[in-house]
Formats: C-alpha cells, structure tokens, sequence
C-alpha cells in the first residue's frame, strides 16, 4: 500500500539527490511514491464524485468492484494498468469535468475499460458490457478492440487476443518494458498544449520498426555513456508517445502522463539525450507535488539561454534542472569519445551556469527551493573535475553572455536594473 500523498516526506539527502538530477534509489522510490499516490487519490475522488450521478455512479462503482477483485489476483498487473500514463490523463479530465457542470460529459464509461484491461491482464473471470467509443474499445496497456458490429460489447476475460484481427495490440519497444502508444485516446492531454506536441495517429508497421532501431540505438548510447541514467530511465518511464510529423519540440512531458514522454522519431544520439532531459522534468514535477520550491506566480519575466521567450520561475527552473542533466550526460559522452560531445557539454553547461545566481537568489524560493537550487549549483560546480579540453568551456561562457546582453537588448523592462 502507497503512503497517502500528504503524509509522503523529503528528507535532505534525498532532496539533494534529486537536485544532482544523478540517478538515485532514494529519488526514484520518492517519484515512484509520489506517483502511485496521486494517480490512487485521483482514482478514489473520482470514485466519490460519481457515485452522485445515479445510474452511471452505480455502474463506476461496479466497475471498481472489478478493479478490486483484479488486484487480489494479480496486484502487480492491475497496477501497472492503473498506473499507466494514459490512466492518469484520463483520470485528470474526468475529475474535471465532473466537478464542471457547464463544460463537457465526463467520461466515465473508460472507467469500465481501465477495469476491464485490469481483469484481463489479472486473468480473472469476470462479465462486463461496455460501450466503444466511435467503434473502438481501448484497453490501457493492451491495446484496442474494434468489434464487428456497433453497440454494447460484452466482455471476458477470453475477450482479448493479439492475433484477432478484431485487436490492435499496442507496441511494445524491444526492451520488453516500454510501450510506444499511438493508440490511446488518453495517451496525450492534447486540450494542454497546441500543435507543438500534437500525438501522432498510429503509425504503420514500417513506423514502429523505425522506432524500434532508434529506440534500441538510443538506450545502447546511454548504456554505453551513463548506466545509471540508463536504469532510471527504464525505471521511471513507462511509454513513449511518438509525436505527430512537424513537431517543432524534439520532446515534452506533460505532467497529467506521468511516466510517459512524447517525442519524435530521431536519430539515436538525439534520441537518448531527449529522454534524459524529458526523465528530469517528470522527477521535478514529482517532487514539487509533495514539496513546493517556491511561490512565485507564473509571469514570464525570466531570460533562458535555451528559449527565446521569456519564461516565469516554474519555467525556468524546469529548463535549467533539466539542462544541467544533460550537460552532466554530454560530460560523460565526452570521456567515451562521443563526436561532437565535449561541444555540447560545453554550450549547455555554459548556459546553466549562467541561469543559476538568478534562479538560486529569486526571492519567491521556499526554504526547499533554496536547498535544492544550492545543490544544484554544487552539481554544475563538480563537473570542474573533468573540463572539455581547451577553452571550449571559457568559449561558451563568451558566447552565452552575448546572447544574454542581446536578450535583454530586446527585452529592457526584463532586465535586472529595470526591475529594481
């Protein structure tokens, strides 16, 4: 059993951990809690706001009637369905909408499909009549149903077999542990965020053996390069989402998919190195559902070397915990003799060093924030031990300073003296 968010703590060290963004067991397990318990609050204040809706409160009650009798068979399946990314989107907009009269319906019928996915990888005997959604019946975790004919469909635990052709099972990538989903309907928020980080529609089979390659180069570099990183991305991250063609971002985590990152198909380097900043923005959200950095409200009002738009202090603290991961990976590249890598540490690094005295002395940081900021400023500082060769380091320090002062040349009201 999941301790309650609310009673879920931080000490110091694991706070310290997680500001390193380096790979730990005691920062891994605080995600992996923090996760389990909001997706299980989330699940049960659903639960409560429907069982005021009459008929379809009744039927959410059976449902997770289902869900209880499939976790006392297997526990570890009807988990892994429960908190599948695309559970937790759903889950978000539905306890939503049911709390907004004037907008749309809940969909509360998805609660059957979750229960059903649960029973079904349970092995568990079980009847249930569900109603697909424009002739598809999706399955977290398993894929989706498209039956003959339209109307109810009756379901049991015999209902679901990859090889029908009445079945799309989603893909699993050659690690065995990771889905590509482009199946879901919930796998990405798409009302959240515009076109940027739009989801791709299934893709063909000569996608998904594209995605394959790639992913299998992506983790053999991060293997190779930082182990550690490797673990924790297999540990934390349950699907990925493939990206809709002319996707300007490479990736995005959306924080209601939680273990999930949508990218684009890419090369292996770019790849690997989308999943380590993607992974760190899943930890800090995390850990700021149970410790707040900081209260400041979200004006962008910030410069960040990686952005051209101003961003507010959420924002940028984000971007930067998230960079100085990839500068630390970069370094690591680097040392293998990785083309091009001492370049990259280099930039990135540059670009994080310059952000953080303003990040770190932000009046708005709580008492934590200020803790996890410092300790993120010993992490850029320690990769001293281990500099690029040269001056590549002092060169991008140059180069990040001079795209600063021509920020601030086109946002004066930004500037430090302008704020006062």
């Amino acid at each position: 059993m999941t301790a309650p968010l609310s009673t879920l703590t931080v000490p110091s060290a694991t706070l310290r951990a997680l500001a390193s963004t380096e790979p730990s067991a005691e920062g891994s397990r605080l995600v992996a809690d923090v996760r389990r318990s909001k997706r299980l609050l989330l699940l049960r204040a659903i639960l409560d706001a429907a069982s005021s809706r009459g008929g379809r409160g009744a039927e959410a009650a059976d449902h997770w009637a289902l869900l209880e009798e499939a976790e006392r068979h297997a526990p570890d399946a009807v988990h892994d369905v429960l908190h599948y990314p695309a559970t937790g989107v759903w889950a978000e907009e539905t306890l939503r909408r049911l709390h907004d009269p004037a907008g749309p319906p809940p969909d509360l019928a998805h609660l059957g499909a979750v229960a059903a996915a649960a029973a079904l990888r349970a092995g568990t005997a079980f009847k249930a009549v569900l109603r697909p959604a424009g002739g598809r019946l999706a399955l977290p975790t398993l894929g989706v149903l498209r039956p003959p004919r339209p109307g109810p469909l009756a379901l049991t635990e015999r209902s679901w077999d990859p090889d029908d052709p009445a079945a799309l099972p989603l893909h699993t990538l050659p690690d065995g542990r990771t889905s590509l989903d482009d199946l879901d309907p919930y796998r990405a928020p798409g009302h959240t965020r515009p076109a940027p980080v739009r989801a791709a529609r299934r893709l063909t089979p000569k996608g998904h053996k594209r995605w394959d390659t790639q992913w299998t180069g992506a983790l053999t570099l991060l293997e190779r390069y930082d182990t550690a990183r490797a673990e924790e991305t297999a540990l934390l991250l349950r699907s990925v989402v493939p990206l809709a063609g002319g996707s300007r971002s490479h990736g995005a985590t959306l924080p209601a998919a939680a273990g999930s990152v949508l990218a684009r198909a890419q090369a292996p380097p770019a790849l690997a190195a989308t999943l380590v900043h993607e992974v760190q923005h899943g930890k800090l959200t995390a850990l700021a559902d149970v410790l707040p950095l900081h209260t400041a409200d979200s004006a962008p009002r910030h410069w960040a070397p990686w952005r051209t738009d101003p961003r507010p202090l959420e924002g940028l603290l984000h971007g930067t915990y998230a960079h100085l991961a990839l500068a630390g990976y970069w370094q690591r590249a680097a040392l293998y003799g990785a083309r091009g890598a001492w370049a990259r540490h280099a930039r990135i690094r540059a670009q994080v060093a310059a952000v953080l005295p303003e990040l770190r002395a932000h009046p708005r940081l709580t008492i934590a924030g200020r803790e996890f900021t410092a300790a993120m400023a010993e992490a850029e500082r320690a990769m001293d031990e281990l500099p690029p060769p040269g001056d590549r380091y002092a060169a991008a320090r140059r180069a990040v300073d001079r795209a600063r002062r021509a920020w601030y040349a086109q946002h004066p009201e930004l500037a430090p003296s302008a704020q006062g």
